[in-house]
């Protein structure tokens, strides 16, 4: 638990230093948000917020990589090396329509490569927990993958309406799906609490806390869809990563449930 707590104070403190620095980015580069007739601000409010709580995730994992049981993590999976580039490509994608507006089909070919890039590196549903462990061909729970991202991806950018909203949701989603895949983990068969799932989740969780100051109302800077875009994505790679490897008619899934 000492490594996640460290993971999830790197994640923070990093996130919180870099958006005073990703804010003067964004009043240079005009990625500011204006007045709304249904907006809750009343002053121009710059964004781009999503990429401190990219500089705060790849922070985590440069930390997490170095941890002595986090460690071993990396060494025998890429996973999370495959939800790093996943959270670039997003992240990218969010800050270039943050800068100026992108299409949805652009938008939406940005995530379908985003999600790729993470199955490519094993992050998939290998098969689904329906009657028992279901599984299908490999390109059908492929498809299902990409489609589990762009919708959480989308979800979490329709719910950034208001001050601190977004942030604090996906902190409050994270905190339980850790807790979740945390218990259960430690019923696997050998126990093992060092999860990608785990480690995703307790990243995200830092990166919405050092955020959320900067967030609350009155906001002075927004995560723009850099920041909606990126929650939701390692909320999707957190989900995937554990759904699969649960039978949830087993001991490990019911006593914890």
């Amino acid at each position: 638990m000492r490594e996640y707590l460290m993971v999830l104070l790197v994640a923070a403190i990093t996130t919180y230093a870099a958006t005073n620095l990703v804010r003067r980015l964004a009043l240079a580069v005009g990625a500011v948000t204006p007045v709304r007739a249904r907006d809750v601000h009343s002053v121009p409010i710059p964004r781009l917020g999503g990429v401190a709580m990219f500089v705060g995730f790849a922070a985590a994992v440069l930390v997490g990589s170095r941890l002595p049981f986090l460690g071993d993590l990396f060494a025998t999976s890429q996973e999370i090396y495959g939800v790093l580039i996943g959270a670039a490509v997003i992240s990218l994608l969010g800050a270039i329509d943050d800068v100026r507006e992108l299409d949805w089909l652009t938008k939406l070919a940005g995530q379908v490569i985003a999600a790729g890039a993470m199955a490519y590196f094993g992050v998939q549903l290998w098969s689904l927990p329906v009657a028992g462990v279901t599984v299908l061909p490999g390109p059908v729970l492929v498809t299902i993958t990409i489609i589990i991202v762009v919708v959480s991806t989308n979800a979490v950018n329709f719910v950034d309406g208001l001050d601190g909203l977004a942030a604090g949701v996906v902190f409050i989603s994270a905190g339980a799906f850790f807790a979740w895949a945390y218990l259960v983990s430690r019923d696997f068969n050998p126990p093992n609490v060092f999860t990608t799932a785990t480690f995703i989740t307790a990243a995200l969780m830092g990166c919405c806390l050092g955020f959320l100051p900067h967030n609350f109302h009155p906001a002075r800077l927004f995560m723009g869809d850099a920041g909606a875009l990126l929650l939701g994505l390692l909320l999707a790679a957190a989900t995937i990563s554990m759904t699969g490897s649960v039978d949830p008619s087993s001991s490990a899934a019911t006593t914890s449930a």
